[in-house]
This record gives structure tokens, sequence and C-alpha cells, in this order.
């Protein structure tokens, strides 16, 4: 057993300071009851062993990219990493695996919209920067056919909401309603009319 201090020891099991006077209690129930994990380092109780490496080190399989990792670190790979992820478009906020999100920003960033204050089409890309120093005028300097103005009472796109998986949800919901509203409704129209 190491020294720490007058008071207090290294437990040479435990690597833990403990009060001298007890020393030699803790080292027999320390050296007893734990052990230290091969991997991480912790102690943990030698009964509880096997669970420890279950729970925390064990290979697991990510379910959306089949790749193996170590248990403690699924989530983050799940939330962070994981090429299968789903992310959303910053310029349509469509959702996609993130393995997709470069290519589809790559076309989706090309689009255009009518910039307000100076009567562009402007690419999305390009958009917040050309927003930051716009001042309203039209540029007369070689525009391209895209760049005419808009039929008198046009409106460009509105800016894109955030994307919500609730909202999305409630979509998905209203238009199942809808149809089976609208498959209801046409059934009894037939109906009446065969009797008729």
């Amino acid at each position: 057993m190491a020294e720490a201090s007058d008071d207090h020891q290294v437990c040479s099991h435990c690597e833990r300071a403990i009060p001298s006077s007890n020393i030699d209690l803790h080292f027999a129930h320390c050296s007893r009851n734990l052990e230290k994990c091969r991997l991480c380092g912790d102690m943990v109780p030698k009964k509880f062993a096997e669970e420890h490496f279950l729970s925390t080190h064990a290979p697991v399989t990510c379910s959306q990219c089949s790749e193996t990792m170590e248990r403690d670190v699924l989530n983050f790979h799940k939330g962070e990493n994981c090429p299968q992820r789903i992310v959303t478009c910053e310029y349509c906020e469509f959702p996609l695996p993130a393995i997709d999100l470069l290519e589809h920003q790559e076309v989706c960033g090309n689009r255009t919209e009518l910039c307000h204050l100076c009567l562009k089409y402007i690419r999305l890309r390009e958009k917040s920067g050309h927003e930051s120093h716009c001042n309203g005028l039209v540029n007369d300097i070689a525009e391209s056919s895209r760049n005419t103005r808009p039929p008198e009472g046009a409106q460009g796109r509105p800016p894109p909401r955030e994307f919500s998986p609730r909202r999305l949800l409630v979509s998905i919901a209203v238009t199942g309603i809808a149809v089976l509203l609208g498959s209801l409704f046409f059934q009894r129209k037939r109906e009446q009319n065969q009797v008729h």
C-alpha cells in the first residue's frame, strides 16, 4: 500500500486515498468485493462485472447504419455521427439521411427565390448574404432572363419554416382523415346512385 499523507494512505487495489486508521479493513473489503474494469478502469462489484461489461462495453450494432460500436457511445453515434440519421435541409427543411444531405443541398441551394427589395432572383445559398447588403436597387448589368420583374401583385415564396416532426405528423393525420372522409363520401354517393 502506497503512502498518501500522514492521515491517509492510497489503497493499492482501488487507488483511492483512505484514512490510515481504516486502510486494513478497507483493503480487505475492497480486494474481496471489487474489481477494476479492464476497459474503462472503473471499480465495479465483482458480482456485477459481467453486467457492467454488457451494459457499457459490449459491442452493439447501430440499427440505422449497421456499424458496430461500444454500447456507451451508441446514443452519441445515433445523434451526431450516424450517416443514416435524419437531418433537415437548411434550404427546404426536407428531412433526409445525413449521408445524402450534401448532395441534396448542392442542388437545393441553387434554386432561386425573388428578393422583395431589389426584385432579382437570388440563389438560396446566397440569400442571407444578399439580404445583408441588398439596397433595393435593380442592377441593369447583364441580368439573366430570370432576373426580371415579376407580374404585378406576384409574391415570392414565403421564408421556410423550421422543420417540426409534430407538424409533419399533424399534416399526415389531416391528410389521412381527408382521404378517409372523401372515400366514405364517394362510397355513400355511389350507394345512393345504385338505389335510385
